[in-house]
C-alpha cells in the first residue's frame, strides 16, 4: 500500500489531492464552542457499553473528545 504524507505529518492511503483530505473552507463551523453545552447524544464507549451524555454523567462536568477518522 502507498501512503503518501501530508503538510501536517499525516500519512494516509488518499492521495493528497483526495477531498477526503482537504481542510474545512474558512469559516466552516466546526463544532460548538469551548464551554457550549453539548446536545443529549448516545455513544458506546471503548468496551462497547452505551453511555447517554446527559443521563449517565448526572449533572457533574464531562470532557470528551470527537476527531475525524482516517480518510478510507
Amino acid at each position: 500500500m502507498t501512503v503518501e504524507r501530508d503538510e501536517f505529518g499525516f500519512d494516509a492511503p488518499a492521495p493528497l489531492g483526495h477531498p477526503g483530505r482537504l481542510g474545512l473552507p474558512d469559516g466552516h463551523a466546526t463544532g460548538p464552542e469551548i464551554g457550549d453545552a453539548l446536545p443529549d447524544f448516545t455513544l458506546p464507549d471503548a468496551a462497547g457499553d452505551v453511555v447517554r451524555l446527559h443521563e449517565d454523567r448526572a449533572g457533574a462536568r464531562a470532557g470528551g473528545v470527537l476527531f475525524r477518522s482516517a480518510v478510507w
